[in-house]
């Protein structure tokens, strides 16, 4: 679709001339004999670019830019003015237009002029479409979640992303550690800013310093240039230090600088230099152990934990998996185009008594393979990897004469088995995922003669 250009110029010649050149361009071209017949249009129909003269009856170039800037603020504006206007001009460029041509009119110079103007404002909105797309992936609504646990993580996300307070996220690798810091940042105030992403266990440890608050030329072998580093790269938006935990203790004193002074020093730097930037870290280990352990600082500890979001693992909210497997589908089927609508009742049943020991990164894993494999529009468990299959509660044919109560005891025994065996024999676990309570579930254990040792 062409671009939408207003030409506006109390001059029949010059305004007949320009919309004759541009619509010879391609574009789509409307005219205005002054101000006002231009004021009207513009409440009426929505356009890409006004050209517009100063001096006209009616009403003032500048005071159609005014009326433009209130009603389409999105529109760009050009304006037409005469040498000794020149001033005007400048005027009017503080007011919000994006250039200025002088008279007589160089039609190629205009020309180049508006191509340049048009495929900044494409680049411009496109952008925005992209802003809003980026914002919409890190949305709350996209971490999937309706357990209790879950509610309580969702009420903190929203009420720290408001803040500019660093925060610390705690939980097993594979839950969505990063995603909760980057929906952080996405609904803050520097949304609009780097979010810079940076994982202290994967960057050797002599190049970590390096890496995180950049070097000047020389200052190292094989240092061949200035690197700004991650800190000054995430100047006015946030740095997400993820794997926290495996941070070198020399490298903890800078890191406490740059918090609490808010600058850094390049190495082989002799000045430290000004960074504004929100952290999150985020780690899967007991921090407050490896403080007591000697292998993280305290100070930093409190520094790094103003707000602190723990992130529970599947085990402890099972009656999220259903969701989380609908969510994952979805997201496969439209990638791999396939017509995979869900999981049947046993593949269901698997996955909810699964030990997922890498969480709902591992979960993903699982289904995406499923959806590769199946060709149907329900996962079965011949699309799921070789440790699910026959991971069910079996049963063989009981004797003849054998009564419903025996076989029905014997069945029950088998599945509590299993169950118990899913959740490393945690009882508590047990009777929640068979929905029992727990002197309930110690009873049936009593009564079919179940052997745990940790009974």
């Amino acid at each position: 679709m062409s671009s939408r250009i207003l030409v506006v110029d109390d001059e029949p010649i010059i305004r007949e001339s320009i919309v004759f050149i541009l619509t010879k361009e391609g574009y789509s071209v409307a005219e205005a004999a002054n101000g006002k017949e231009a004021a009207d249009k513009l409440t009426n129909e929505s356009f890409d670019l006004v050209i517009t003269d100063l001096e006209m009856p009616e009403m003032k170039g500048i005071d159609l830019l005014d009326h433009v800037m209130r009603v389409s603020p999105q529109t760009m504006v050009v304006i037409i003015t005469a040498f000794g206007s020149l001033e005007t001009a400048i005027t009017a460029l503080r007011k919000g237009a994006s250039d200025y041509i002088l008279k007589p009119i160089e039609f190629d110079e205009l020309i180049v002029k508006i191509k340049r103007l048009l495929e900044h404002r494409k680049l411009a909105v496109e952008n925005q479409v992209l802003r809003r797309e980026l914002h919409r992936d890190y949305d709350f609504a996209n971490i999937i979640g309706k357990s209790p646990s879950m509610l309580k993580v969702f009420d903190v996300i929203q009420k720290v992303s408001g803040t500019i307070s660093n925060v610390l996220i705690t939980g097993k690798s594979g839950t969505g550690k990063e995603l909760v810091g980057r929906a952080i940042h996405f609904n803050s105030p520097r949304k609009d800013m780097p979010f810079i992403t940076v994982n202290c266990g994967a960057i050797p440890e002599s190049l970590i310093e390096s890496e995180l608050f950049g070097s000047k030329k020389g200052s190292f072998t094989g240092s061949t240039g200035d690197k700004i580093g991650f800190f000054k790269a995430a100047d006015g938006g946030t740095l997400f230090l993820d794997e926290i935990g495996e941070m070198p203790l020399h490298l903890q004193v800078k890191l406490l600088r740059a918090i609490e002074q808010k600058e850094i020093t390049p190495v082989g730097a002799s000045s430290p230099v000004k960074v504004d930037v929100r952290f999150i870290a985020a780690t899967n280990k007991n921090l407050l152990n490896e403080v007591q352990a000697g292998k993280f600082r305290e100070d930093l500890y409190y520094r790094l934990n103003v707000v602190e979001i723990k992130l529970p693992a599947l085990a402890e909210r099972r009656e999220d998996i259903p969701l989380l497997v609908g969510h994952f589908i979805q997201k496969y089927r439209d990638e791999l185009k396939k017509n995979v609508k869900g999981v049947d009742n046993e593949v269901m049943n698997l996955l909810l008594n699964h030990e997922w020991k890498g969480e709902i990164r591992e979960l993903e894993n699982i289904i995406e393979r499923a959806v590769i494999f199946c060709d149907k529009e329900f996962i079965s468990t011949d699309n799921l990897p070789g440790m699910f299959q026959g991971s069910g509660v079996t049963m063989t044919i009981p004797e003849e004469h054998s009564s419903l109560e025996s076989v029905m005891n014997n069945l029950e025994k088998k599945y509590i088995e299993a169950v118990l065996k899913n959740h490393d024999y945690s009882k508590e676990k047990t009777a929640q995922s068979l929905k029992v309570s727990l002197p309930t579930l110690y009873r049936r254990i009593k009564d079919l003669d179940i052997v745990d040792n940790k009974v």
